[in-house]
């Protein structure tokens, strides 16, 4: 799959610049030129680009140059020389500047273009290779038991097709990873995987983020801004909690799933893209559709093949691989020596209710490693780390309440008791709850929580 690019071309004569701006846009790409190294760098510093096209005989600073003034500030972006003027000193020269290619003018359009396409080729493998080595471990689905078992039988029917997924758990499951994983299984794993978290961006900014935008488009888009479907091309882009997107912003991605073509804010035509769209969400869309808080017809388009998460508590069986993988992953990022957790650190890990889920648990291995002596996690470790939360205080009178009525006041006693735990710092109690802060203000207001009285409240106040 042909993969877009944004190039610049830096060349004095305008012809050259004409020509080969003209090239690239007809074979897909957007060229941007500049007809000194001065300016080049000016450009560089503000705008991204996948490659960098330059001359080596200029005016004033020549292309080596500003290739040595490109690698000193550590930019990463190939860079491919041309000159009419080439000898093998100059080549040698430029291959230790660290140019990736060197070519000879006149340079055919052919050649040119296939010398793009292998740049571009081998700074996709590159950044795979930096990413394979980062998420090494850290992206790994761990299960044992049958939930997980019926699950990822369920992802590997799916991953190999183009129906686009909508994913369902509570917040902290795993949505992530399994949408990782279907990208990764399927044919567009040489793709690049992009995410956007819709809770996590304003109102006002989603649809640059989505979309882009065009370099004075609004105030302050002091640059061009490409957006997540075209930085996706050719992978998986996938949408976290959707069901947070506003009404407004609905309909305009419900066009982009129907037309298969995004619009740039500030843009002049539309801009073809080819990309898989995953979704998740913590919500139930079927309860916003009918409330009128989320499209039908989005709802219909992004629906098609649900994957429910199952919540950590309900697969207490896999808790024992969780943590040993944890545990594992903790101490090759610190460098730290192994550590063993007792059966009975181990148990009382499973009896715990884990509102954040899996994301909690994972917080809770490595707070039990810091705490930990003797090269061992025990039950006297897990109870430091690990405080019972207060009961929701139900009796047997309330047992005519609604399930929901009971499940939000059990919801506000552990977050009560958590803010309390932590002083009421708001950021500290999410992390320990294994929630993202703007969830946890989310939640808190839901439930009647008012965290900005509460963080007002002496520490030692009585709640």
């Amino acid at each position: 799959m042909a993969q877009k690019a944004h190039l610049l071309i830096v060349d004095d004569e305008a012809n050259t610049l004409a020509s080969l701006s003209r090239a690239f846009r007809l074979a897909g790409h957007e060229a941007t030129v500049c007809d000194n190294a001065n300016k080049a760098l000016d450009l560089i510093r503000t705008q991204h680009f996948d490659l960098i096209l330059s001359d080596v005989v200029m005016p004033g600073k020549d292309g080596l140059a500003l290739l040595e003034d490109i690698k000193s500030q550590g930019v990463t972006t190939p860079v491919v020389m041309m000159s009419g003027q080439a000898h093998i000193e100059m080549a040698v020269r430029a291959t230790r500047l660290g140019a990736l290619d060197f070519l000879e003018k006149p340079i055919s359009t052919e050649k040119l273009l296939l010398t793009v396409e292998n740049a571009l080729r081998l700074q996709r493998l590159e950044s795979e290779n930096r990413q394979l080595r980062q998420r090494l471990g850290k992206h790994e689905i761990v299960w044992t038991g049958d939930s997980m078992r019926k699950l990822m039988a369920q992802v590997e029917r799916v991953a190999a097709s183009e129906t686009r997924v909508c994913i369902l758990g509570e917040t902290g499951t795993g949505k992530e990873l399994v949408a990782r994983t279907l990208h990764e299984k399927s044919p567009r794993a040489g793709g690049t995987f992009v995410t956007l978290n819709c809770a996590a961006v304003p109102a006002e900014l989603i649809e640059s983020e989505l979309f882009g935008h065009e370099k004075g488009s609004f105030t302050g888009a002091a640059t061009r801004h490409i957006g997540k479907f075209e930085q996706a091309e050719g992978g998986t882009l996938f949408l976290d909690e959707i069901g947070d997107m506003p009404l407004t912003m609905q309909a305009k991605l419900l066009r982009v799933l129907e037309e298969g073509e995004v619009e740039r804010i500030g843009g002049d035509k539309p801009v073809a893209v080819n990309v898989r769209v995953i979704v998740a969400t913590h919500r139930n869309l079927e309860t916003l559709v009918r409330e009128g808080k989320f499209r039908q017809d989005l709802f219909h388009r992004i629906y098609v093949f649900p994957l429910t998460l199952p919540v950590l508590r309900e697969r207490k069986e896999d808790i024992p691989k969780l943590i040993e993988h944890f545990a594992q992953q903790v101490c090759s990022q610190n460098g730290w020596k192994p550590l063993s957790f007792s059966p009975d650190a181990v148990h009382a890990l499973q009896a715990h209710s884990w509102p954040g889920n899996v994301r909690e648990l994972r917080n809770v291995v490595e707070r039990l490693m810091l705490l930990a002596t003797d090269g061992e996690v025990t039950l006297e470790t897990v109870r430091i780390a690990l405080p019972e939360p207060a009961s929701p205080h139900i009796t047997v009178s309330d047992s005519s309440s609604r399930l929901a009525d009971r499940v939000q006041s059990f919801e506000r006693e552990v977050i009560l008791s958590e803010l309390k735990r932590n002083n009421y710092q708001i950021t500290k109690a999410a992390k320990s709850l294994g929630l993202e802060r703007s969830h946890l203000y989310k939640k808190a207001e839901q439930l009647g929580i008012d965290l900005p009285a509460l963080r007002r409240e002496p520490t030692d106040s009585s709640l």
